[in-house]
């Protein structure tokens, strides 16, 4: 080979070797969001908004992920046996139901789904009812006993009578939609229930022996 085709080939090959190199970077896997002591920002806030809510959390919500915040976080963690580490990664994230890669927690199909489900389970009761029903369904997606999941918790088999009865397909109350994106964003006015009935219409036992948390409208939410 002569010299300038030698020179020819390697520039054609270094060529060839930085379009590989960009192809590869671009079909790489983005590193998964994390949040630590030091972080900011509006999912800072958000995260800070939820551990308040639930009660881990008693300082400001200022976006600022400070030694506070890394306590609460540690306690969710525990709580629901996540690895406690005091830094919010993926699975701390879907835990809490926050998506840092959308421009609100609420966002989506699980925001249709949660609302459908309010609007059929809820309408007509207050809105802070309205609220709690959707908060329920978070806190069994939370909860061990459940699906970990907003579509595995609201499709579980004889969970919701709504789905067996065709409700939950009808037109959905507008303020289905902002009760479930108060809910996702950590609104809970149920206190951590897990289940909720209506007692002029409950006909099971069971659900009567469940510890009673709080009244609002026609449901009792309940532990």
């Amino acid at each position: 080979m002569s010299r300038a085709n030698f020179r020819r080939a390697a520039v054609w090959l270094a060529v060839a070797l930085s379009i590989l190199a960009i192809i590869l970077a671009s079909a790489a896997p983005a590193k998964a969001a994390s949040y630590q002591r030091g972080s900011s920002g509006s999912v800072v806030s958000q995260i800070q908004t939820k551990l308040k809510n639930w009660g881990y959390y008693s300082g400001a919500v200022d976006g600022v992920y400070g030694s506070g915040t890394e306590k609460a976080v540690r306690l969710f963690q525990q709580k629901n046996g996540l690895t406690v580490d005091g830094k919010v990664g993926s699975a701390t994230l879907a835990a809490m139901g926050i998506n840092p890669g959308t421009a609100s927690a609420s966002g989506g199909q699980n925001l249709d789904l949660l609302a459908r489900l309010i609007s059929a389970e809820a309408r007509g009761e207050p809105y802070a009812g309205q609220v709690a029903v959707g908060a329920v369904v978070l806190n069994r997606v939370r909860h061990p006993s459940f699906p970990n999941t907003i579509s595995g918790v609201i499709y579980q088999n004889g969970a919701f009578s709504c789905i067996s009865d065709g409700q939950f397909w009808q037109p959905v109350a507008q303020s289905a939609y902002q009760a479930a994106r108060d809910a996702l964003n950590g609104s809970d006015p149920s206190g951590g229930a897990i289940y909720y009935f209506n007692p002029a219409k409950a006909t099971s036992k069971w659900i009567w022996s469940r510890p009673l948390i709080v009244v609002i409208g026609s449901h009792r939410f309940c532990s």
